[in-house]
């Protein structure tokens, strides 16, 4: 009783100096564990940050292009001309200037899932290997929120406007807005602007030759409303749709130097792109049948990105408050997504001789359209 050993400690100290040492050992195991687990698991969580029971389609990974950009030519600016200053040019500058403004604060995207955003430091930035590049007012910021469902696509919620704006920037400073991606993913932004811009074929070629471009098209004199309906919620003190549409009311000729006329002559624009891209590279959606049938319509284009079709139409329902479809779901997210209040604004009533004109006006350039593209629109 009382005995001590020659360390002068309890022989009943030794049994539980042993099991603490086993206890810190299997800590330390299980923090390793957890550690190995997180480290495996992040890519496939962050591959489909808003829906995990979808799993992911397979394609072949992109190679990410060069950061070197070939010197861009200035091409010639487009043939049409703004009239001399006048009380309704100074109008239509106004008109201008305010679409100029909404361009440049863009709807921007839902927050990103707490998933998402724990797993962000996973996979790297690359350039984009798909882009959204027109039409403004067609439908472009629908394709992308709907696109963005697909766990393989990874995509800017603002429009980076790169090519049209930034470019002076370089392609690294363009490569660090991206986000990041896995083996397998695609990256992609929209910016609309870049389809009526000049320079932009060529300087999307001299980033890849190998870019998906992806077009989303409505008809014109719809769209030119639609246009003018945004300009007037910023500066409801511009002029009318009849005047600024109108060159000579009189004689009926059309302002083809108004952007809101000028953006909807598709074949003229489509023609400086089929100057650097084979039309096999781009992708032509309806943005009326975006509307009827969005499922449709995705099903093309994740056929056209090499993606496994997995948004169908149980990803959709029909609004008809605000008269399109809307998400089930939204990426990160288990509630219902419509697009903000900003889209489906109610249109100001237009002159039905205003539209017949405007429609006589559009039509052989949709025709032109029509042949380039291989496809019939049904504007006429």
């Amino acid at each position: 009783m009382g005995q001590r050993l020659s360390g002068g400690r309890s022989c009943l100290d030794v049994p539980g100096r042993l099991v603490r040492r086993k206890l810190a050992l299997l800590f330390a195991m299980l923090c390793v564990w957890l550690y190995m687990f997180l480290y495996s698991c992040a890519g496939s969580c962050a591959a489909a940050p808003g829906l995990l029971l979808l799993g992911s389609g397979s394609r072949a990974a992109h190679a990410p292009p060069a950061l070197t950009a070939a010197p861009d030519p200035t091409p010639p600016r487009l043939s049409f001309r703004a009239p001399p200053a006048t009380p309704l040019g100074v109008g239509k500058e106004a008109a201008e200037d305010a679409a100029s403004l909404e361009e440049q604060s863009p709807e921007t995207s839902d927050s990103p899932s707490p998933i998402s955003s724990f797993f962000s430091g996973s996979g790297s930035k690359q350039l984009p290997q798909a882009i959204i590049i027109g039409v403004k007012k067609g439908g472009t910021r629908a394709l992308l929120e709907f696109l963005r469902v697909h766990p393989d696509v990874r995509a800017v919620g603002a429009e980076p406007h790169f090519f049209d704006r930034s470019y002076d920037k370089g392609l690294a400073w363009y490569r660090d807005l991206m986000p990041r991606t896995l083996e397998g993913q695609i990256t992609m932004e929209k910016t609309p602007s870049y389809f009526v811009t000049r320079e932009a074929p060529a300087r999307i070629s001299a980033m890849s030759k190998d870019t998906k471009l992806i077009v989303v098209v409505r008809d014109p004199v719809t769209r030119a409303i639609s246009d003018y309906t945004q300009t007037l919620s910023k500066r409801p003190d511009i002029p009318t749709f009849e005047d600024l549409t109108f060159r000579n009311r009189t004689t009926g000729l059309i302002d083809t130097s108004w952007s809101a006329i000028q953006i909807g002559l598709y074949a003229k624009h489509l023609e400086h792109w089929l100057l650097h891209f084979p039309l096999r590279q781009m992708l032509f959606v309806s943005g009326e049948r975006l509307i009827r049938d969005p499922a449709g319509e995705l099903g093309r284009v994740q056929d056209f990105l090499g993606l496994k079709r997995i948004i169908t139409d149980k990803h959709f329902y029909f609004n008809k408050t605000k008269g399109f479809p809307c998400l089930k779901k939204a990426e990160g997210s288990s509630k219902p997504h419509c697009l903000g209040k900003t889209k489906g604004r109610t249109h100001p009533e237009i002159a039905p001789e205003v539209v017949r004109r405007l429609r006589d006006f559009y039509r052989p350039f949709n025709l032109k359209f029509y042949q380039m593209t291989g496809h019939d629109f049904g504007w006429n």
